[in-house]
């Protein structure tokens, strides 16, 4: 059993550590979309100087700006139309994309967002629609078992929305045709990576 004091986890954190391995050197900026609980706005603080936390639920953001500081740019608007006046080197999203029912238009708004020689990471959720898909769900089951039983399981508190209304194949899809030349992973744990480099200059 794990210790009470042992660190949080779930299975978003459990991907923070794929949007902060991809930090690209030299980068000082980050936006965090859909920030919920602003657990990984306050992971990307700790590398990065300026992070801006933007989620559309008021009443989680400001659990999120008590419990983690305000030291981030705490944001309560609609990331699709709010004006931020910038674009940032680090552009990241855990568990939000399949808020959007427009899954091209989102794409296109995170890549808009992103700076010259910046990256964008999505972990996200999507629907099984395939074979391989439902073996990795099985696997993702094992793995969730152990997880649960060795880590300190926390559930946020942020809204959710299920069933996925995309299957991972649309996803990757429609990365490819927005996001030249992303790069896609598939996890056990319900989950894939989207991590696209913004050509510099």
């Amino acid at each position: 059993m794990p210790r009470p004091d042992a660190p949080r986890w779930n299975h978003n954190i459990h991907f923070h550590r794929v949007v902060l391995d991809a930090i690209p050197a030299g980068a000082t900026s980050a936006l965090d979309v859909g920030t919920g609980n602003g657990m990984l706005a306050r992971d990307l603080r700790d590398r990065l100087p300026d992070v801006t936390g933007v989620d559309v639920d008021a009443t989680v953001l400001s659990e999120a700006a008590a419990e983690h500081g305000d030291d981030i740019a705490w944001t309560c608007a609609d990331v699709m139309s709010h004006d931020f006046g910038r674009s940032f080197d680090v552009v990241a999203s855990i568990a939000t994309l399949h808020h959007f029912s427009d899954l091209h238009g989102a794409l296109r708004r995170l890549r808009e967002l992103t700076a010259p020689g910046g990256v964008l990471v999505v972990i996200g959720l999507a629907a099984d629609a395939s074979l391989g898909d439902r073996l990795r769900g099985l696997a993702g089951v094992a793995q969730h078992q152990y997880y649960v039983r060795t880590r300190n399981l926390w559930e946020h508190s942020a809204p959710t929305v299920w069933p996925p209304p995309h299957t991972y194949a649309e996803v990757r899809e429609s990365a490819a045709r927005v996001l030249p030349g992303v790069r896609w992973r598939q996890y056990a744990l319900w989950r894939y990576s989207l991590t696209w480099h913004r050509p510099p200059g």
